[in-house]
């Protein structure tokens, strides 16, 4: 299938903070004085919508990130939607958190889908963890993994756990991908993939065919109308206001 919406799906691993602490327990304040060593993201793992794979970037030997996220900037600045889960309240701001530490350019906005708001807004999950929705969909699931391998990344600098961490942020990334498929034919769009190609507003909103029909008329109680249809060609559901079907029929009757 052709992607006419570039479309990027990516997750973050990232290293705590090391700190000076006198003693361990929940209740305890640890002062931002007390860091001995900041936090960075240790790797990205990304996708576009038709890739088979993800791919991975990684801080470099001496454990900066700013070589990756030079990469990944450019990568994200070509998207015209990005996807992550938990993405608007943590891989999106660690991200751009980083880019200022680093005095890093990015876009002032970048246009988001949050599969865990979907999860939390428009479904009722037991648990609204990627890893059990996953599971739950019959998808698949993560790659299992330990906090042993954020200490040998971290404090170790050890390069075959690095590895190890690629290949479970990549599979994460890839799970993303699936339970974003899933979710985003019962929720609304983001972007019209058919006036991003320069088509009418009554075309399929995920793949821009024109190749579209009419469903049914539904009124609200203000006495609003509009219509629910459906994409002829990747079966896409989706709603016009009425003179968007006015459009619609009257292209209709002009191509016979």
């Amino acid at each position: 299938m052709i992607h006419p919406i570039r479309r990027l799906f990516f997750d973050i691993e990232t290293s705590p903070n090391v700190v000076l602490s006198w003693r361990t327990g929940f209740k305890i304040s640890i002062d931002s004085e007390n860091i001995l060593k900041e936090r960075a993201i240790i790797c990205i793992g990304y996708k576009w919508e038709s890739d088979r794979k993800a791919s991975v970037t990684t801080w470099d030997r001496k454990q900066n990130d700013r070589g990756m996220l030079d990469k990944f900037v450019k990568v994200a600045n070509e998207a015209d939607e990005i996807i992550a889960h938990n993405g608007d309240k943590f891989d999106m701001p660690w991200f751009l958190t980083r880019c200022a530490f680093h005095g890093i350019r990015t876009f002032p906005y970048y246009k988001t889908a949050d599969t865990l708001q979907w999860a939390r807004r428009k479904f009722y999950f037991n648990s609204n963890r990627l890893n059990y929705i996953g599971q739950y969909l019959g998808l698949g699931k993560k790659l299992k993994t330990e906090f042993g391998l954020w200490k040998a990344v971290c404090l170790d600098n050890d390069r075959k756990a690095l590895d190890r961490m690629a290949r479970y942020c990549a599979r994460d990334v890839e799970l993303l991908q699936d339970v974003w498929d899933r979710l985003s034919e019962l929720v609304p769009h983001k972007t019209h993939a058919g006036v991003l190609q320069g088509r009418d507003k009554w075309t399929c909103p995920k793949c821009g065919s024109e190749k579209v029909k009419k469903h049914q008329k539904r009124v609200t109680a203000a006495g609003t109308v509009f219509y629910n249809m459906q994409c002829r060609d990747c079966g896409r559901l989706y709603q016009i206001s009425e003179p968007l079907a006015k459009q619609y029929a009257q292209a209709k009757k002009t191509k016979g």
